[in-house]
């Protein structure tokens, strides 16, 4: 068995022994889900466990190699003479044990890279360079080469607003969705949505630069009378009053009830009339995955993705992506 001890310095300030991350996180990347805890961490001073102590815990614990790695920039006492001296003191007591000694953190490109982070951090940023360094952090984080081009952006900007990469493989688009959608924006359709977030979330200046607007009905008070009188949500029945001509895109972010019905609806009109893009997100655990599986397998233009995940803010994504793009 092999543990690994990274030993830092230590701090009167509690809040700065805070080297139990690093080693969490060590832990994640070389033995992932693994429930021994063979990444330790240790103090030279102001905080515990002592590096003996960490040496004491790991043999005891069945450790036949123990690695210590000096969690130090440079290569002062504590690295060169008191770290190598408690190693001495080790090797005498536990005969039977291998002891490695790494070197430090020292100097590496990748801790330029850090530092360079760390700059860009502390400049004064507006909105759009906070959107542009995400992005660019997304794309040394995930692999976009196999995903078609014309999606790459749409996937992207969910990935933005989620911090989930999971929407590169749930997120589905037929194949005509993305054209049509950019067609119905330039063209100055409307769009309607199912709820007033969503609503609010999409870039209303993006969309008027081309003549559309954003309109959600389900706070009409004759929807609200129509949905209680008829006991249905007012989301189904706010998507169907506010269906007219001009409306090109469809975004449906919390209520599957509203989703079901536009697909219903879509279906009961002849299969080569022009039908809005349905971007169907909604998020939750009834009627939610159900509802975006069967949009999947529609022949009308949508977008959706396979999984509970979704709501205003994948929603918002997605169209403010068009919108971009278009």
């Amino acid at each position: 068995m092999e543990t690994i001890i990274l030993v830092g310095h230590g701090s009167r300030r509690k809040e700065a022994n805070n080297l139990g991350i690093i080693g969490g996180l060590l832990h994640e990347l070389i033995h992932p889900g693994c429930s021994d805890n063979c990444v330790k961490v240790a103090y030279l001073q102001f905080s515990r466990p002592t590096l003996m102590e960490a040496i004491r815990d790991s043999v005891q614990h069945g450790a036949s190699r123990v690695i210590i790695h000096p969690y130090f920039l440079s290569t002062g006492n504590h690295v060169t003479q008191d770290i190598p001296s408690e190693i001495e003191e080790a090797r005498r007591h536990f005969t039977g044990v291998e002891f490695i000694y790494t070197e430090p953190l020292g100097v590496h490109n990748k801790l330029v890279e850090v530092v360079l982070e760390r700059i860009h951090s502390a400049r004064p940023t507006g909105p759009e360079d906070i959107e542009k360094r995400s992005l660019q952090i997304i794309d040394g984080e995930i692999d976009m080469s196999d995903v078609p081009p014309e999606q790459v952006p749409i996937i992207k900007r969910v990935i933005h607003a989620t911090a989930d990469f999971e929407f590169k493989h749930s997120l589905v688009f037929h194949k005509d969705a993305i054209p049509r959608a950019l067609e119905a924006v330039r063209a100055g359709a409307d769009i309607l949505t199912d709820i007033e977030m969503v609503r609010v979330g999409i870039n209303k200046r993006a969309l008027q630069k081309w003549g559309g607007k954003v309109y959600c009905h389900i706070s009409d008070p004759e929807v609200v009378q129509s949905a209680k009188r008829n006991g249905r949500t007012r989301a189904e029945v706010a998507i169907e009053h506010g269906l007219r001509d001009n409306v090109g895109i469809i975004v449906i972010g919390n209520a599957p009830t509203a989703l079901l019905r536009i697909i219903e609806m879509f279906n009961s009109i002849d299969a080569s009339a022009k039908t809005p893009v349905v971007i169907g997100v909604p998020v939750g655990f009834v009627n939610a995955i159900e509802s975006k599986a069967l949009l999947a397998t529609q022949s009308f233009p949508f977008i959706t993705n396979l999984s509970k995940k979704g709501g205003t803010a994948v929603a918002v994504a997605i169209v403010n992506a068009l919108l971009k793009m278009a």
